[in-house]
């Protein structure tokens, strides 16, 4: 009789989280063997979920193999390889490169159609390689520009050519001129306001770009503080038309989807893939940490994926409250268990 064993794979418990997530960034990671069917399949199988007890994992299919379990036929577990073998080709060429490389390059090197090489990568990282390198080359910059005291040397450090190559790379990303990302927001006009709903007073400000802070009962101070050499100027015509539609998100967010406010964020490329899983999960639906961790592809990073949903400046337009812990109970929240509990049992009405 087959018994519940792991060989070179993976923590247990990261395994199962995989699992539970159908994280497609664990494909070619470790394979699953179900001991009561007799098959191993991929982390991200479609099939019903097994039994714990039934479970098991094993570093390849080889491992599996010789465990007496056979292939699954629906998820085809030992063509994962090469998939995974090409997406890290590519992020290795990516970060050597220092710059976007075009898609076409990428796929030769792996031998994949562009068209399907960028469905795998973005398949395991959760970004398109374009995507993948833009958040790399903006941390880069944002550390730049953190630790440099003249933006040029930090567009060089960061790995541009040259200004005029940073100006184009990040126009309408950053939000705000370089200068002001380093230098607390100096020039930007960031419009705010305060108005009252059913979960409290709610601070809304967004710089041209979009939304760039979201809060309840939050001292509108901290606006100043946060960027105490912009200009910030309450209300305005246009910031009106926005203010309505986030009410909206808040008032009814199972009405209509909101989706398409603007948001003018900016994080590490970690934090910004765990805010993208995070805007990826249905209303009405909650994750654990775990598994936010594990579909960015780091099961291990769980207190690191908590930290970036605690990063996150526009609660409710990127779902924070949706992230519960392993045992089902809420967790934290920035701004009290009361509304995230409320937001959850909105969105699922």
């Amino acid at each position: 009789m087959l018994t519940t064993m792991i060989v070179a794979a993976p923590e247990t418990e990261e395994c199962w989280q995989a699992v539970l997530a159908r994280s497609r960034a664990h494909d070619g990671r470790f394979v699953t063997g179900v001991f009561s069917t007799g098959i191993y399949c991929r982390p991200s199988c479609p099939a019903r979920h097994p039994r714990r007890e039934n479970v098991g994992f094993f570093a390849d299919g080889a491992a599996a193999r010789a465990a007496g379990l056979r292939a699954c036929q629906r998820c085809s577990p030992d063509d994962v390889s090469r998939d995974e073998r090409a997406v890290l080709a590519a992020i290795a060429a990516i970060k050597a490169a220092g710059q976007p490389l075009a898609l076409a390059a990428l796929a030769a090197e792996t031998g994949y159609s562009p068209a399907h090489f960028q469905r795998v990568f973005t398949r395991h990282t959760g970004l398109s390689p374009a995507a993948y390198a833009r958040a790399l080359r903006a941390e880069r910059t944002a550390q730049a520009l953190t630790e440099t005291t003249r933006v040029t040397d930090a567009i060089y450090d960061a790995g541009f050519s040259g200004p005029s190559r940073f100006y184009a790379a990040n126009d309408g990303r950053l939000g705000m001129a370089p200068s002001a990302w380093r230098d607390g927001g100096r020039g930007a006009v960031i419009h705010w306001a305060v108005v009252p709903t059913t979960l409290g007073q709610m601070l809304v400000a967004a710089t041209e770009k979009g939304v760039c802070r979201l809060s309840f009962n939050e001292d509108p101070a901290a606006l100043a503080e946060r960027f105490p050499n912009a200009e910030l100027a309450q209300g305005g015509e246009a910031f009106e038309a926005l203010l309505a539609e986030i009410v909206a998100a808040v008032e009814a967010p199972g009405a209509r989807d909101f989706a398409h406010i603007p948001l003018d964020v900016k994080g590490t490329a970690f934090q910004e893939a765990v805010w993208q899983e995070l805007r990826r999960i249905p209303k009405g639906e909650t994750r654990t940490y775990a598994q936010i961790a594990a579909a960015v592809g780091k099961p291990g990073a769980v207190r690191a994926a908590g930290s970036a949903n605690g990063a996150n400046h526009v609660s409710v337009l990127i779902p924070c409250h949706r992230v519960i812990r392993t045992n089902g109970t809420l967790g934290g929240y920035a701004w009290g268990l009361d509304i995230k509990q409320e937001l959850l049992a909105r969105e699922k009405a």
